[in-house]
């Protein structure tokens, strides 16, 4: 009874639906009127045509047993007038009681009554003894990736949603979402934000400074994060008092950039944590390919060890019998001095020196060659829309308009010579059509590719792309490691650094012991507990209890590795 109460008030609360309801009321009266007048008619046709003699009530009860289609047949017309009313009390109340008033309560009473017991159901504060949280601001592209992230890191989350409907949906889901409006203080003081570690701002640019004010309002030490589209509005968002400001568009031509490698062989960093560097390197015209990784013996010879390998936007666990291709790069791991060493190693190796080859001069193609043009990389640019190409030959040595399928353009692009072609463009279907394209026509070439959902990888490993980086998932990297005060380690689509909680079945054991790599394919990279941190720990490391295991796989290996070890 309290729930129905409570429904009955909230519904009957809404402007809306009072206004139902008196719609619902009038069609009721009106209703009753048509019954009324009918009855009337009755009496009338009764006893001047039909020569019977009924009550009033006698009327009423043939009207409404007339009109509801029941027809008992006790009280019948027998003459023509009084038969042809019979038919038209009969098709108006198939017409209003049987169509209309069905339609009208279920349209303005039924369903608004559905609508506000989902309503009830949404969340509307974050659950008891919430802390230490991120809260995400909605739901997007990136905000799926990062919750099933931070599940499997154990750090506790709050999504907002504006509607309430859709937070009692993904409540049903198993999501964590408190409902409420994202520019009111109330949602941010029901989401706990004075116990988060940080809020994730999510929005357009314009939104996402109202998000920062209004959370800094009820949390000024709270740390911020907000992406944004446009890189003007940065100056806005830090003087709103944003702490991290995500250029994520940008970010992820500059990332596309950095896994191209032209000139001398070299390594690349991708992302470092406590001092310890994790870096790709070419394989292509170096002695190592051809080579397993035990032949290698990098780790005897600088120190630094292999913890996986991309291979056609593949990423393969470090087998030591793995024989390395000329498009294999490998990705390692070691301190700073020991990655000089290898890279004293591989500059003496020429890769490419021609120009890459830019596909798409959006914001992401525009951001890679501007990173190239950094580097002193020369950068040939195709673009389909005269407009955009404008924009571009500001970063690019040449801009080539038209469509990038025409076997012409690409030839003039110098696609022939090219050390790798880069796929920017927004469309994912287009991405993998040219990257077929491009492999088709060169088998050697080295193709980096941009995709917006995750679910095309597949698609793009199937096309033949070397590596795929997305928008999505360079946005869950971004806030995992803002969360965790270290660096941006963006190691590929697919593929994580995380930090895990070491589980009881594997306390006290070695790693070698542990099988975790055989197991469940997962490579650890480090051990950290008690503020000790070790790096590239030998196989007869023992694993505290209590520590956290960094470690770098795939969303499967996670998967395999919590079935396997609880």
């Amino acid at each position: 009874m309290k729930t129905f109460m409570s429904q009955l008030a909230y519904v009957l609360g809404e402007e809306g639906m009072r206004q139902n309801v008196q719609v619902l009321l009038r069609f009721l009266l009106f209703g009753v009127a048509v019954v009324l007048l009918y009855a009337g008619i009755f009496q009338v046709l009764m006893t001047h045509v039909e020569g019977q003699e009924h009550g009033f009530l006698a009327g009423l009860y043939w009207t409404v047993v007339t009109m509801t289609t029941l027809g008992y047949g006790d009280i019948v017309f027998v003459t023509g007038l009084g038969r042809a009313f019979s038919i038209f009390v009969l098709v108006s109340g198939v017409v209003l009681f049987l169509v209309v008033l069905p339609f009208i309560f279920i349209r303005y009473f039924y369903a608004p009554w559905l609508e506000a017991q989902v309503r009830l159901r949404a969340p509307t504060r974050a659950r008891s003894g919430t802390r230490d949280h991120v809260i995400v601001c909605r739901e997007d592209t990136i905000a799926p990736g990062l919750m099933r992230q931070l599940d499997v890191e154990r750090i506790p989350y709050v999504l907002l949603e504006s509607d309430p409907e859709r937070a009692a949906v993904l409540d049903s889901r198993g999501y964590h979402v408190v409902t409420g409006p994202v520019d009111a203080v109330e949602t941010y003081e029901r989401a706990r934000v004075a116990e988060a570690r940080l809020v994730f701002a999510n929005y357009e640019d314009v939104d996402n400074a109202n998000i920062v004010l209004t959370a800094r309002e009820v949390a000024p030490l709270v740390p911020t994060a907000a992406i944004i589209s446009d890189d003007d509005s940065q100056d806005i968002l830090e003087l709103a008092g944003c702490d991290h400001i995500l250029p994520l568009r940008r970010q992820l031509g500059v990332q596309l950039a950095s896994r191209v490698n032209t000139g001398h062989a070299q390594t690349h960093e991708v992302g470092r944590f406590h001092g310890v560097i994790l870096a790709e390197f070419p394989v292509l015209n170096t002695p190592f390919a051809g080579k397993t990784i035990r032949d290698l013996s990098l780790r005897d010879n600088f120190g630094v060890n292999i913890v996986g390998i991309w291979e056609s936007a593949e990423f393969l666990p470090p087998d030591p019998d793995y024989q390395l291709t000329d498009l294999s790069l490998p990705l390692v791991v070691g301190r700073e001095e020991q990655i000089q060493a290898l890279d004293e190693l591989l500059y003496i190796y020429d890769t490419n020196w021609n120009p890459v080859v830019v596909i798409g001069g959006g914001k992401v193609g525009r951001a890679a060659a501007r990173a190239f043009q950094d580097r002193e990389v020369p950068v040939h640019l195709i673009e389909r829309k005269p407009e955009i190409a404008l924009k571009a030959e500001a970063v690019a040595d040449q801009v080539f308009v038209g469509d990038a399928a025409n076997r012409e353009l690409l030839e003039k692009s110098g696609l022939d010579e090219a050390p790798a072609v880069l796929l920017t463009t927004n469309d994912d279907a287009t991405n993998v059509y040219l990257a077929a394209y491009c492999r088709g026509l060169r088998k050697d070439l080295r193709i980096v590719s941009r995709i917006t959902h995750e679910r095309n990888m597949q698609s793009i490993r199937r096309a033949g792309a070397d590596l795929a980086l997305s928008y999505a998932h360079l946005g869950v990297e971004s806030v995992l490691a803002i969360s965790h005060g270290r660096e941006l380690m963006l190691l590929g689509t697919g593929v994580d650094f995380l930090e895990i909680p070491v589980p009881q079945s594997l306390a006290g054991k070695t790693l070698s012991e542990s099988e975790v790599g055989a197991r469940t394919g997962l490579n650890v990279v480090a051990l950290e507990t008690d503020g000790e941190f070790v790096s590239n720990p030998d196989p007869g490391q023992v694993i505290p209890k209590e520590a956290l295991l960094h470690v770098i796989g795939t969303e499967e290996q996670v998967q395999a590795f919590e079935e396997a070890f609880g």
